[in-house]
């Protein structure tokens, strides 16, 4: 058995990740066959939580059906919190996030795939989202400084990380004393 290293890895999810902000590919659940029926990036995200509400709140393109929950809903946001989401995508938890914390809150998406932060950067700027900003960067090597963020959310994302230690070790450096992490995935 041939084991790939991190970087493989890294690479590997970075390039698949980046056919499905191209719209070259999607991911499992998105396209006729993939899981053995039919089904959109609307359908996938009705089904693991996310309301009608929610998908029609969002700039369109923002939504790609890559999550298998809804950390948003239970992440219990407060007006004015600095929020983090790991593997931000193409924003979709990110614009919701923002709505929730208001204009006196801050949103930071960080994204490892140049193609899919191009997108959300888009997604942001159609939906006049001033206070949501998106970072180029490895959730195991966080562009946010300490202390700083109060919620931490991610959607279907550490499960492809290849150092998950690193991934939680982030975390708690960038949370505040008190802060919380809110994570739906596959394990």
């Amino acid at each position: 058995m041939n084991c790939m290293d991190k970087h493989e890895i890294r690479q590997r999810v970075t390039e698949k990740y980046g056919e499905i902000a191209a719209g070259k590919t999607c991911g499992c659940g998105c396209a006729p066959g993939c899981c053995g029926q039919e089904t959109t990036a609307a359908s996938v995200s009705l089904g693991v939580g996310y309301s009608e509400e929610d998908l029609s709140a969002v700039p369109n393109g923002a939504n790609l059906g890559l999550g298998c929950g809804n950390p948003v809903a239970i992440a219990s946001l407060k007006e004015g919190e600095t929020i983090l989401d790991l593997g931000s995508g193409a924003g979709f938890d990110c614009f919701l996030a923002a709505r929730r914390v208001g204009s006196s809150g801050r949103v930071i998406g960080v994204e490892m795939t140049p193609q899919m932060l191009e997108k959300a950067r888009k997604n942001a700027e159609r939906g006049l989202y001033p206070n949501v900003e998106f970072r180029l960067g490895e959730i195991e090597h966080l562009p946010v400084a300490d202390s700083s963020v109060d919620v931490i959310i991610s959607n279907c994302v550490i499960n492809l990380s290849p150092d998950k230690p690193a991934v939680f070790s982030e975390a708690y450096r960038v949370l505040r004393p008190g802060g919380r992490i809110m994570v739906s995935d596959i394990v």
